[in-house]
């Protein structure tokens, strides 16, 4: 994010985000350099696969290289600008200017604002005509490039489509540029406007056609994914099985703008899950598509992992699954390890409105799925609507409470337990490239009249509601669908200061309505507008290969409440041209029964060893629960024979002792891991440390007794190494150490000594008075923990006097 050494990264939220030293990130300076941008914080950039899969293909080209930039949360962004410093890349700290080349992956409208901000930081004209030839190129991916007019003023070209093949191309062509090229930024964008499926703005006329890989079996897909400190949204291996769908949903851009529907064979994922698992540690695998449910070979698929993976206790979960997709047989094995959440979108409750989106399901479908998951063990269930859906009346409304609370009745009927329901509903906003483009949002009065309704209806014990926010929804609604004065108002937004407009606690809609004062944009008017579907779009020079008049017969069929079959079982002419199932799994269907589970052997009753490891440089930004997940999946990559509980969710044994402050180093920190023997302290405890990160160290294993008492109910003194501070204030600190109104001093001292601008203490918890490391700190210092560096040097229990934890007999 910035140079790393100049910056106390535990002053901040998060410090993680922005230290770099993860686990397989890449760190390469060669031929053109590549800044991959996400214009959202960390932990949501670092749950995308596109930006995982161009970081790894970019990074494994011998002409490129390739490092992460995220947006910066507006603590770090405050203390960029206050002292001067641009946004910088994760992997060197080298500011975004400097690069070649600077890629955005554009996922979700709300993002604009960001990528200005981050373009601002980085002291890059926000702009394409303000730079010259000493800026990077400033290029965007993401499906929010399928309408480009709103955004390309601020961009020098956008990818339409899939980038495997195409970043190469365009990485190709600014390298033989720089040395072949006649220097000039003009020269340049015409070269780069020569390659399929990239739009320039200021070059390119005429329909810019989506690029996609027909091969996703052989596309290019990390094995050694990087491996976050910090708990991302998808903390786990994520790998896509297919991409595109072939079920027409008639809201959804993905659906229509990602075909056709290209699948990995089983034999191909099964290796990606096994590198994945070696070179990460994780302990979850996600199957990743549009539509899970329709994978040729799911249950095969799902016996085959768990036939390889139970035994290391590995779990496989799945995103949202169609009703119909779902049963008991599905159930049975995806709960084999342990059950992770599970997710259905019914999208509308009446029969009548699945007619129009073209969600082809019954209510007794409905009904057979949800016992099926109740029986099946599940107790929280997620449901996703969606409303102000087109021909949407108020009975359909008030058939989603009812079918809510229908899963109450069943899950009852099922189990006879109490159950958890989560609601999410979202508004509908009118995308580019599907058969309700034409079709304008429901005034914003209605959104939230209707989200009131369900609040309302939906307010029960055991029922969490989640709206999305109405205002968000029609600056979606008024951004996707608008055209190039859209960049006016995003532009004038984010100056009052506007950015990070996904979180709800940054968005503030008073800044988007003096954008809109001071335009004369009426967003409401152009989220609303409702077009004849012969009428001019602002996106007609993107050509998805989708062919208009299908969408036509489409939008026909939707006001109709016709469905249309899936493409799968009968080609629906969209214009592709493609043979239906022409890019499915080639190879014959898995034989299930081939793939039996094989039973556990018997072994030995575990011991417990104690481990003494060590948390310092960089990592001793990690907070506690970071620290266990880190060194956990340390021991998962090195084979640790670890022990697990029972039941649903199975986790490891292993205890660890007090947890030190983030900003604080250990030198001798502790935990106690229960393990499988026979156990080889030496060869393990070589092969743990060979897959630790720097900053982590296992300085030494041993064996205890199964009576041995736990780190917790043992240790309860610490002594800490604290520098940082001037010499002349030695006779303040002996002063506040003696003064006894202090409360944390005066309970929690054993001993000190200082010199040399050292402070060794020695502190003890007592029954009443548990140590607060940063109280006593205040107490002392009239300063924040993170002004100083600490160390936690030793750990001590009391038995006949103080002795460190190995000691015990």
């Amino acid at each position: 994010m910035l140079l790393h050494f100049r910056v106390n990264f535990s002053a901040f939220r998060r410090p993680t985000r922005y230290i770099d030293h993860e686990l397989n990130a890449i760190h390469k300076k060669t031929g053109t350099r590549f800044a991959l941008c996400f214009p959202d914080i960390y932990e949501i950039g670092m749950s995308h696969i596109g930006f995982g899969i161009l970081y790894d293909l970019i990074n494994k080209l011998p002409n490129a290289s390739c490092e992460r930039v995220f947006a910066p949360w507006v603590d770090m962004e405050a203390y960029l600008r206050d002292i001067g410093l641009p946004i910088s890349s994760l992997e060197s700290g080298t500011p975004i200017a400097d690069f070649d080349i600077v890629g955005f992956s554009l996922q979700y409208e709300l993002s604009f604002t960001s990528v200005l901000n981050m373009l601002d930081l980085g002291k890059i004209p926000i702009r394409s005509i303000e730079r010259t030839g000493a800026h990077p190129i400033i290029i965007a991916g993401g499906p929010c490039t399928m309408n480009p007019a709103p955004i390309a003023v601020f961009f020098d070209a956008l990818l339409i489509g899939d980038g495997e093949d195409a970043v190469p191309e365009v990485i190709a062509a600014i390298s033989a540029y720089k040395t072949q090229g006649d220097g000039s930024r003009t020269g340049l964008l015409k070269e780069l406007s020569k390659i399929n499926g990239l739009y320039v703005p200021t070059i390119s006329t005429g329909l810019i056609k989506k690029r996609y890989i027909t091969d996703l079996n052989n596309a290019p897909y990390p094995c050694s994914p990087i491996v976050p400190y910090n708990q991302i949204v998808h903390d786990r291996i994520t790998i896509e099985v297919s991409r595109g769908c072939s079920r027409g949903c008639r809201f959804c851009q993905a659906g229509m703008t990602y075909r056709p529907v290209r699948e990995r064979e089983p034999e191909k994922i099964i290796s990606i899950a096994e590198q994945s698992i070696k070179n990460t540690g994780h302990d979850e695998v996600s199957l990743n598509s549009l539509s899970i449910g329709d994978y040729s070979n799911l249950i095969p698929l799902i016996k085959l992992f768990n036939q390889r993976f139970k035994d290391k206790k590995i779990a496989l979960s799945l995103p949202s699954i169609r009703v119909g997709a779902i049963n008991d047989e599905l159930i049975e094995n995806i709960k084999t390890v342990r059950k992770t959440g599970f997710t259905i979108a019914p999208e509308a409750a009446s029969i009548r409105l699945r007619g129009v989106i073209n969600k082809d399901f019954s209510d007794e479908q409905y009904e057979k799925t949800l016992f099926s998951i109740f029986k099946g063990g599940w107790l929280n269930l997620k449901l996703y609507f969606m409303t102000g859906l087109p021909t949407e009346t108020d009975v359909d409304i008030e058939a989603i409470p009812e079918m809510v609370n229908r899963a109450f009745r069943i899950g009852k009927k099922a189990i006879n337990r109490h159950i958890n329901i989560n609601v999410g509903i979202s508004n509908f906003v009118p995308k580019p490239h599907t058969p309700f483009q034409w079709y304008g949002q429901i005034p914003y009065a209605e959104i939230e009249r209707k989200k009131l309704f369900l609040k309302g209806a939906l307010r029960k014990k055991g029922i969490t509601f989640k709206g999305h926010d109405e205002r968000m929804s029609l600056l979606e609604a008024s951004i996707s669908r608008g055209d190039s004065t859209m960049s006016d108002l995003i532009e004038e937004a984010w100056r009052n200061g506007a950015h990070l407009d996904a979180w709800t606690e940054e968005f503030d809609f008073s800044r988007w309505q003096r954008a809109m004062d001071k335009t004369g944009i009426d967003v409401e008017k152009i989220a609303s507008k409702t077009y004849n579907v012969n009428d001019a779009l602002p996106w007609d020079n993107i050509d998805i290969g989708v062919e208009r008049d299908f969408l036509k017969r489409e939008l026909k069929d939707a006001l109709n409440g016709a469905n249309t079959l899936d493409c799968r079982i009968e080609c629906g002419a969209c214009g592709l041209n493609c043979q239906s199932g022409e890019f499915l799994a080639k190879n014959p269907p898995i034989n299930a029964d081939s793939y039996k589970i094989i039973p556990a052997k018997k072994t030995l009753p575990p011991i417990r060893v104690r481990v003494q490891f060590s948390k310092t440089g960089m990592l001793r930004n990690l907070s506690h629960l970071e620290l266990i997940s880190a060194l956990n999946r340390a021991f998962r990559r090195a084979d640790v024979p670890v022990c697990y509980s029972v039941g649903f969710h199975p986790v490891p044994r292993v205890s660890f002792g007090p947890p030190l402050s983030v900003g604080v180093a250990g030198l001798k920190e502790y935990l106690d891991i229960e393990v499988i023997p026979p156990f080889d302290i030496i060869k393990y405890k070589e092969i743990i440390n060979s897959n630790l990160p720097d900053g982590f160290k296992i300085n030494d294993m041993f064996f205890i007794e199964n009576n041995t008492p736990s780190l917790s109910k043992f240790i309860s003194a610490y002594q800490y190494e604290i520098t940082g501070f001037h010499n002349d204030l030695i006779p303040h600190i002996n002063e506040k150490l003696m003064d006894t109104s202090l409360i944390w001093v005066l309970h929690n001292l054993i001993s000190y000594n200082i010199s040399d601008s050292i402070l060794k203490i020695n502190l003890q918890d007592t029954d009443k008075y548990k140590i607060k490391l940063s109280a006593i700190i205040m107490d002392v210092f009239n300063t924040e923990l993170s002004s100083f560096d600490i160390t936690r040097t030793a750990l001590y229990g009391y038995i006949n006097g103080w002795i460190e934890p190995q000691r015990i007999k």
